[in-house]
This record gives C-alpha cells, sequence and structure tokens, in this order.
C-alpha cells in the first residue's frame, strides 16, 4: 500500500478506466446479491483509536473489525510495525494466520491505523476469492475501489490530508477517485459517508467525485442526459458512429437493426439495446431498470 507525506498529491481521474473495471469486477465474481449484503459501512467507532490506548492491542482490535466486516471469520491478522517506505504490506499465505507489516510512522499517527488496515485485509479478502488484476497497479486499484464499494474505503480518503505546507494521502486512487467509488456506494445503498469525515479536504474531494458519478446517470442514452448530450448523440446516431468523437461512453453498432451500447452506470457491465425511441433496459448483471431514449 503506497503512502505519500509531504509530496504532492496526484489529483483528478487518472485510474477511471480501471476504477470502473474494478467496479464491474467486484459484481461479476461476488453476484449483486452478495456485494448488497454489504450494506453497512464500517462504523467509526469500530476503529477509533485513542492516543492512550495501548498500541498492540488496540492495532489487534481493529484488524478484527475489519475481519468482521469482510466476514472472514477463519482468519487472523498478525500486525507488527518496523521501518519501511510504504504504508503496509501483507503476506498472503494459504491462512488461517496472515502477517501484516504498518510503518513505524502508525506508532504516533494512530488515527489511520484503521485506513492502513481496511486495505490490507482487503487483500486477503480478494485473494481468498481469487479475484486480481494483472500487475500490481492494477491489483492495488483493485484493491483501493473494492474496500471503498465495500465499506470501508471511507477511511480511505479521511486520511487525506492537505495544507500548504504539507500533505499525506494512503493508496493508490485519488481522493477524487476514492470520493467516485464512494458515491457508487453511496448511491446504490442511500447512506452518507460524507459526516464520518474529519479531514476537510476528503469532503471536497469526495464532491467532485459524486459530480462525476452523476454524470455517469446522466450520459445518454439514458433520459436523464441533458440538451448538450443529446444533441451530440443525435448527430452520432445520424452516422452511426462506432466510436463517437468526444468524452462519450456510447457506442452505435450499424446492425441492421441499428443498436446502441452504454455502460449501466450502476456496474459499469455494457447493455446493448435497439435504437428505436423511448426503451426500457434491465442490466443483465446488477438487475438496475434503465429509462432509455435511443
Amino acid at each position: 500500500m503506497t503512502y505519500g507525506s509531504g509530496r504532492p498529491v496526484e489529483h483528478g481521474f487518472p485510474h477511471l478506466d480501471t476504477v470502473r473495471a474494478a467496479i464491474n469486477a467486484l459484481y461479476r465474481r461476488l453476484t449483486p446479491e452478495a456485494l448488497r449484503t454489504f450494506d453497512t459501512s464500517v462504523a467509526p467507532a469500530d476503529v477509533a483509536f485513542a492516543d492512550q490506548d495501548e498500541l498492540h492491542l488496540g492495532v489487534q482490535r481493529v484488524a478484527r473489525a475489519m475481519v468482521q466486516h469482510l466476514r472472514l471469520p477463519d482468519a487472523r491478522m498478525i500486525v507488527s510495525f518496523r521501518a519501511m517506505e510504504h504504508a503496509a504490506n501483507v503476506e498472503l499465505a494459504a491462512g488461517p494466520e496472515y502477517f501484516i507489516e504498518l510503518n513505524d510512522r502508525f506508532r504516533t499517527h494512530r488515527r489511520d491505523i484503521g485506513a492502513a488496515l481496511a486495505h490490507e485485509v482487503m487483500h486477503v479478502y480478494l485473494h481468498r476469492i481469487d479475484l486480481a488484476f494483472p500487475g500490481t497497479r492494477g491489483n492495488e486499484i483493485l484493491t483501493d475501489t473494492a474496500t471503498t464499494y465495500l465499506g470501508a474505503g471511507w477511511l480511505l480518503l479521511d486520511a487525506f490530508r492537505e495544507d500548504g505546507t504539507s500533505s499525506q494521502k494512503l493508496g493508490y486512487l485519488t481522493p477524487e477517485e476514492f470520493g467516485y467509488v464512494l458515491a457508487k456506494r453511496a448511491e446504490l445503498f442511500d447512506e452518507d459517508p460524507a459526516i464520518w469525515f474529519t479531514s476537510p479536504q476528503a469532503y471536497t474531494a469526495y464532491e467532485k467525485g459524486r459530480e462525476l458519478a452523476r454524470e455517469d446517470a446522466r450520459q445518454p442514452p439514458l433520459t436523464a442526459a441533458g440538451w448538450a448530450g443529446r444533441h451530440h448523440y443525435a448527430k452520432a446516431r445520424r452516422r452511426a458512429e462506432a466510436a463517437p468523437a468526444g468524452n462519450v461512453r456510447y457506442r452505435f453498432d450499424p446492425g441492421p437493426p441499428l443498436r446502441v451500447t452504454f455502460p449501466c452506470p450502476t456496474c459499469e457491465q455494457r447493455i446493448r439495446v435497439p435504437v428505436r425511441g423511448r426503451v426500457r433496459a434491465r442490466c443483465g448483471l446488477c438487475g438496475t431498470v434503465l429509462e432509455c431514449d435511443t
């Protein structure tokens, strides 16, 4: 797990394609029914860590909270500290014991221990369900996305702090990307993660991510699309463009008959419907019903 302290924090959405692919992979691996059992996020009280708490007992308590949240009852996390460049590391093996190392910095910066452990325990969870992306970066983005979508990633965003002289961020996603995934989860489960933030910068990043998540639900051919998007869509439809210009996510299949494909705003599964005016599409993966004007 990466740890940045004092260095400039990357912003924006540079990993967005991988994040969206990770959301889709979660739905495919877990099934929508299993995924919806994670409807309750990790509570702040479960990961609270006061300075007067005994260090190792407190770390084990927080690790157990993460294990329980991810329903890994037969997994035991053995946590230690050492000097290293990264925030944390986990040794993935057959189990039931998994060894997690935390950066020595967390001995005195305890408020972010929950965030670090959330990411590392998610590595164990993904290892157990045999879900991985190629390459270290892709796999770490998958882990950050899964941690956030399954209810513990608000801790990772809340670990982001930035002012004129210093900065700190945990994980591979940018703050805005964490906000995007949190907003997707918030829409699914009707929750407001912003009430748990202690970092003002986390709230700002969440707002930016939430706006992009809302844009996903306003893309043509969805009926919620705005005038400009509808106008661009109509031009591309007349030309039956397989890859329309601009920052759009729909594509046309000239057929016959002419069809349009677009990603489900919930699970990122691509949906394919005929171009014939108003239609109601049901996502074959997550079951979301979408009102479309094709």
